[in-house]
């Protein structure tokens, strides 16, 4: 049997590997249009490669993946994330968990990942061919059902099963090809990125983190708390990121031009703050406010906070008003932000929207549409938030994918 695999990041390797180990007799070939292979794993977490978190519950698991939770469920059920952690440790790689929960190579270089999947591909004689983009499949019946694939070089060139693992694309016109199948597409848009801030003072504090915030897009249900990160053109961190992949296509829908609610103290409620404030005043009336972090805060993100809120850092406490203590808690709990753009968080960049899940079967990832081709990764509409969970949707299907090609 013949079987090409369309794509040369992480789900396509990870589906020709395991095709090819489990069918020792089958011909494997790898298209890769351009000419770098797993380009998104040598860039992910920094150079690092964030391969997977640790997370060990399927039902914990999938509330990570703002598109797809459902068909993961099923998917995880074949290969989880300690499947993953197994796979690559039986193969000479040792992994190691952050305090986030991330997991990285203990190279803390994501070549020992590449080199891998590379070497594994090698080892089952899986042909790898880059600079080879696919512009046609024809489905093909009679006396033997099948596929002719068209590249700019070769025409009708026959394979007897497909995956396809061409990953996302921004633009809808990526999938045109997708669409001759008959297929669905979802809208491409993009997930996972950074709010612009053009010229708005907290940008004064950039390179400052704060270890929890709470982020809410004003006027809709979408809310997430974690690390935030001010920079030179506005927010970042795991508190944004994760908000802009739940929140993507309404993000989309106002062109990216929205406000923004931040609880820099999201344990604390008003009436608690008060009480905090209140004993303040009464156990330390005599002590300038700006030496007075009584929250713990990051030191010039609670200058900034008493400048905006017209309190000198002068001020003794015991001269603090109602009105002053009024006005800080409201920024606290409720830091309005407008937001004016995106950029693209390099290290992993996400599309939301691909292959509509409705068309796939989760025990095979075949076509429903166009039995003998079979997805994996992000060319489908699943996508995870940041931390790891992209790439073990794509090792799970992409291992399903190979292993339920006969």
């Amino acid at each position: 049997m013949r079987v090409l695999v369309i794509g040369g990041g992480a789900a396509g390797f990870f589906a020709a590997i395991n095709c090819a180990s489990k069918y020792p007799n089958f011909q494997v070939d790898l298209f890769e249009k351009s000419r770098n292979l797993l380009s998104k794993v040598k860039v992910s977490g920094g150079g690092r490669c964030n391969l997977t978190h640790s997370c060990f519950e399927i039902s914990r698991l999938v509330k990570h993946y703002p598109r797809g939770a459902k068909q993961l469920k099923k998917a995880f059920n074949s290969f989880m994330t300690t499947d993953t952690i197994e796979w690559f440790e039986n193969r000479g790689v040792k992994t190691k968990t952050e305090a986030d929960g991330r997991m990285f190579p203990t190279s803390d270089n994501s070549q020992t990942i590449i080199n891998c999947l590379v070497g594994q591909a090698r080892k089952y004689n899986v042909n790898i061919f880059t600079s080879c983009a696919v512009n046609q499949i024809n489905p093909t019946f009679g006396n033997r059902n099948g596929f002719k694939v068209s590249t700019k070089e070769r025409k009708d060139i026959f394979y007897d099963k497909i995956i396809i693992a061409t990953g996302g694309s921004p633009k809808l016109s990526g999938f045109n090809w997708l669409k001759e199948l008959d297929h669905e597409i979802i809208d491409p848009v993009p997930s996972l990125f950074t709010f612009n801030m053009p010229k708005n003072p907290i940008t004064k504090l950039m390179g400052l983190s704060v270890n929890d915030a709470r982020v809410k897009i004003m006027s809709s249900k979408f809310s997430q708390e974690g690390p935030l990160l001010i920079t030179h053109w506005g927010m970042s961190g795991p508190a944004v990121l994760k908000l802009s992949a739940w929140g993507a296509r309404l993000l989309q829908e106002k062109q990216y031009q929205f406000s923004i609610q931040v609880s820099w103290v999201p344990d604390q409620n008003d009436e608690q703050l008060q009480k905090v404030f209140a004993d303040l005043k009464l156990q330390s009336p005599k002590k300038r406010i700006g030496n007075s972090n009584i929250l713990k805060l990051p030191s010039r993100l609670w200058d900034f906070m008493l400048e905006k809120a017209q309190i000198p850092v002068q001020k003794i406490c015991g001269e603090l008003s109602k009105k002053d203590i009024n006005r800080l808690i409201n920024l606290l709990t409720n830091d309005v932000y407008e937001v004016n753009g995106k950029t693209t968080f390099k290290e992993e960049f996400v599309t939301c929207g691909g292959v509509s899940l409705g068309e796939v079967d989760f025990k095979t990832m075949e076509s429903r549409k166009c039995p003998g081709i079979h997805f994996a990764g992000e060319v489908l509409d699943i996508d995870g938030v940041t931390g790891g969970f992209n790439f073990q949707a794509a090792w799970t299907t992409g291992f399903i994918a190979g292993t339920s090609i006969a």
